[in-house]
């Protein structure tokens, strides 16, 4: 039984992505992070396609091998095949947008782990488990992972696994062009044409521009090389034309490249070119493997590249299924399509799941974000506050115990080391920005005047502001309210952060079942589009279906709705759950001082111990935790 549909074979680095544009390398202040290598990308991309995609590379056993192996994971690639070297670094990349053509850009791979695969590496059960098996050029440039790739093309024939080529020509990867010359796309070299002619026979598709096919050829002449390849190999020849778009040849090679089969292209704006072949390839491979006709297949692929170019960073530009078949049935509408503003909203609620991972169907969070409150508290001086929260974490991380869906709110005011130390403990973590009690709405300073304190966050922290709000606030006060709110969500997104939006009207005004709803109509008419909702616990199930309603409406795709406390005791909290259950966007709670109050009174007098502290809240917690999930299977039941 196959269990993947494609394996991708060779280059897996770390691309260091200048951030500003328009410059040259040697003047960038700032890098974006992502994982790179043509079959990186190309697995990447496939996932993101709804493909079941599996990757044969070497990382180094440091931080930048570990960051690879964590986001292909989070991305929904299978690392069976991704080998740890522990005597080499990972390759880095660094690389930039200087205009529409020029992207310089530096390979640090001198001995890096991905030139170390072998034969050793190429598991015969993994390569046979596959649909198909795809391998890039560079892998050929060097005997020892050139030994891997024929074994697993060998392996792959056997086990009737189709095979494909990404030609993916890199001069100076080859050894033909200097170490400043990373952008050069093609440099003639004999020896290169000799040695990728020697395997062109393996392959049942073959990629590449017209200068990959140069190179693989053997002539500057896009026919003549296409022809030469053809000699040698009868592989399906795909070859990719840029704004032109890509011409398939299963056959014969006619006289003009416009006899060949094609797919509709896309007139968009080109604003890095860089990846683009690497999204052309998943498209092409959605096609392949879903046996579609060759131009359907490459107007998927001309899609992807499309999208691709049009943004910041490779895998970071790719589509989702669900946003490849948006674009396709609505069109364009604008061509620089990463300022679309419609099309960018799908392409983050449909790929932030693989930002940041984890199962969040049940979420149960521990909220200590708290601060006006503790600063109240008889005994409390900044440095008890920090480590009171250092308890909190303490109790969080012993009810979570490693399992998914549990998180935390904590604040970097008061409860910066708790904040801090939560990172990479597999905690959903939110993080306050209002300052406390403000009406209208005031963050906090550490933001700065422009939010550009967000640039510092952690990309798992989550970005939570409480406004306090009614529909009978005064325009003026409504409208200042909805525009720092704005100001805040377009920061989050600008800084790749998730946002949550908590809304308490009962603290402003009365409220009935559609208050809150109403609510959420005029953020969401402002142009806010929260990842989360935070809601208090509405007293009735009308007021939660009118929620839920204004929700779904303007974003199918939030990521859900949790209730918060309000301080309430056990009892209140869980009627509120059994009728807040009964919705499925509704994910869980985010509750604090009835799990931490009390135990925050005698701690901070000295009643009682560090011990007794994290015991009393995790019991707490724990209850809480276990109220809501009976809450949720009752409703599950009476739903069938």
């Amino acid at each position: 039984m196959k269990t993947l549909d494609v394996i991708t074979i060779g280059r897996s680095s770390v691309d260091l992505y200048g951030a500003q544009v328009g410059g040259r390398l040697e003047d960038m202040g700032s890098f974006n992070k992502y994982i790179g290598g043509s079959p990186t990308n190309i697995a990447c991309g496939a996932a993101r396609l709804g493909l079941k995609s599996g990757l044969i590379t070497r990382v180094g056993d440091e931080h930048m091998g570990r960051f690879i192996r964590e986001q292909l994971v989070r991305e929904g690639v299978d690392v069976g095949g991704v080998a740890i070297d522990p005597e080499r670094l990972t390759a880095l990349v660094l690389l930039g947008i200087r205009d529409q053509e020029q992207f310089p850009l530096i390979f640090y791979r001198e001995n890096c782990a991905d030139m170390a695969l072998s034969e050793n590496d190429i598991d015969e059960s993994y390569i046979s488990s596959a649909r198909a098996v795809v391998v890039t050029g560079t892998h050929l440039s060097h005997p020892r992972t050139e030994a891997a790739v024929l074994k697993a093309l060998d392996l792959a024939r056997r086990h009737g696994v189709r095979t494909a080529l990404d030609i993916d020509y890199r001069p100076n990867l080859w050894g033909v062009a200097g170490h400043g010359e990373g952008e050069s796309r093609f440099v003639e070299s004999v020896k290169v044409t000799a040695k990728l002619q020697s395997s062109l026979h393996l392959f049942d598709l073959i990629v590449g521009t017209e200068e990959e096919f140069h190179i693989a050829g053997g002539s500057t002449d896009t026919l003549e090389a296409l022809r030469a390849v053809r000699g040698v190999s009868g592989a399906t020849l795909i070859c990719k034309r840029g704004a032109a778009g890509a011409a398939a040849f299963e056959g014969a090679i006619p006289a003009c490249l416009d006899k060949g089969q094609t797919g509709p292209g896309f007139p968009i704006e080109v604003f890095n070119v860089l990846g683009a072949g690497d999204g052309f390839f998943a498209g092409l491979l959605k096609g392949w493997l879903e046996n579609a006709d060759w131009p359907t297949a490459l107007k998927y692929a001309n899609a992807c590249g499309a999208f691709a170019v049009s943004r910041h960073g490779c895998t970071p530009a790719y589509p989702s299924q669900e946003e490849l078949e948006f674009f396709l049935d609505r069109g364009i509408n604008r061509p620089d399509l990463r300022n679309d503003r419609q099309l960018e909203q799908v392409h983050w609620s449909t790929n932030r799941r693989r930002n940041h991972g984890g199962d969040w169907s049940e979420y149960r969070v521990f909220a200590f974000d708290h601060r006006l409150q503790l600063e109240e508290m008889v005994g409390y001086t900044p440095e008890k506050g920090g480590a009171f929260k250092e308890l909190c974490l303490q109790a969080a991380l012993r009810v979570q115990d490693g399992q998914p869906g549990y998180g935390i709110l904590c604040d970097s005011r008061i409860g910066r080391k708790a904040l801090h130390a939560a990172s990479g403990t597999g905690l959903w973590i939110g993080r306050p920005c209002e300052w406390p009690g403000s009406r209208p709405l005031t963050l906090e300073p550490e933001l700065g005047s422009d939010y550009g304190g967000l640039s510092e966050w952690a990309r798992e922290n989550v970005v939570k502001v409480l406004c306090f709000c009614h529909p009978s606030d005064d325009p003026e006060t409504r409208a200042d309210q909805e525009a720092t709110v704005k100001r805040l969500f377009e920061a989050s997104r600008r800084n790749q952060l998730e946002f949550l939006l908590e809304i308490i009207p009962s603290k402003v005004g009365g409220v009935d079942d559609e208050t809150t709803a109403t609510l959420i109509r005029q953020f969401y008419d402002a142009g806010i589009y929260p990842d989360w909702w935070k809601l208090e616990p509405l007293k009735t199930r009308n007021a939660w279906a009118n929620a839920i309603e204004a929700i779904e409406e303007n974003d199918p795709r939030t990521r859900g709705v949790v209730v918060l406390g309000l301080d309430a005791p056990e009892a209140d909290l869980a009627a509120s759950f059994e009728v807040a259950a009964g919705f499925g966007l509704v994910r869980g709670f985010a509750v604090g001082r009835t799990i931490f109050g009390d135990a925050a009174r005698a701690w901070l007098k000295g009643d009682i111990s560090d011990a007794e502290a994290v015991t009393q809240m995790a019991e707490r917690y724990r209850r809480l935790c276990d109220i809501w999930d009976k809450a949720r299977k009752a409703a599950r039941r009476n739903a069938q």
